[in-house]
């Protein structure tokens, strides 16, 4: 279990790396371009060997990116779902070069049509996401608090899209935020259980790659995505002791995405945390 961050690639991605190290990071999450923008600009390949370097000297790892946040596999808009499949299959083929594990995105919106009309659309086009990049990085889907319309608050819609597209290749990074917030106690052993059974029930816990650690401003159930510091929200750090605590994370990354103490985003005081509470369990890196 290796415990990190989202880190700003402001600079150029090889920045990431010290500002991970800095705040104590054993693995990072970046973007790989603006996260507003479709845009997307190579990465100079001297740039590229720079962030191979910096992450093999620091031994942080692994790597995932993180999409941009305009991608929606159930769009009715037939351009920008091309845009859509477009940008995932740049930032896979980025992924590959830079020795990234995966790459995390959201799936995106029914549109009020419902996540049965839209669950064709969506394969397909993670379908061709995979056609097109290289075998290496896991495609991976990650669920969402249930705000909206959004597609994959739910363990059985996004078991549904894994079974559907039925490649090793895609995986799921669990939101413990948004799991809250969809309705999933993580403040108590017993909700925890019972919402990693449901998970391999619908999913498969071989599937599970990635943890974004979040604790939550909003009550269970809220269906409202709002992140806190950990100990700072409902959840709460005896929460995040019993989520670490199961098995099932045992050799699952954790990646904070989190507004930070001083609110400048991922701190060591965040990353300490759950660190300490690492230790506590005896759990190894």
């Amino acid at each position: 279990m290796r415990i990190g961050a989202h880190m700003s690639s402001a600079g150029g991605i090889s920045k990431a790396v010290a500002r991970g190290a800095e705040i104590g990071c054993e693995t990072i999450q970046i973007f790989g371009s603006s996260p507003q923008g479709w845009a997307f600009k190579p990465i100079p390949g001297e740039e590229i060997e720079a962030f191979r370097q910096a992450t093999a000297e620091a031994n942080i790892g692994p790597i995932f990116l993180h999409a941009i946040y305009l991608i929606n596999l159930g769009t009715p808009n037939a351009a920008n779902l091309e845009k859509g499949i477009g940008s995932l299959v740049n930032y896979m083929r980025l992924a590959e070069s830079i020795g990234a594990a995966g790459v995390i995105f959201h799936p995106g919106s029914h549109g009020g049509k419902g996540y049965e009309a839209v669950l064709p659309q969506t394969v397909e086009a993670i379908k061709r996401v995979l056609d097109d990049s290289p075998e290496g990085p896991i495609l991976t889907l990650e669920n969402m608090a249930g705000m909206g319309q959004h597609i994959g608050a739910r363990f059985d819609e996004l078991g549904g899209i894994l079974s559907a597209v039925d490649s090793p290749r895609v995986g799921i990074c669990l939101d413990t935020q948004h799991s809250f917030a969809a309705g999933y106690d993580l403040t108590s052993k017993e909700g925890i259980d019972a919402m990693i059974a449901e998970f391999d029930e619908t999913i498969g816990l071989d599937h599970l790659v990635a943890v974004h650690a979040n604790d939550s401003k909003r009550p269970c159930g809220a269906g409202v995505d709002r992140h806190d510091n950990i100990g700072e929200g409902f959840i709460g750090e005896e929460g995040f002791a019993a989520i670490m605590g199961n098995p099932a994370f045992k050799e699952v990354p954790f990646f904070l995405e989190v507004p930070g103490f001083e609110g400048n985003g991922p701190d060591e005081k965040n990353v300490q945390i759950l660190k300490d509470i690492r230790q506590r369990l005896g759990i190894s890196t």
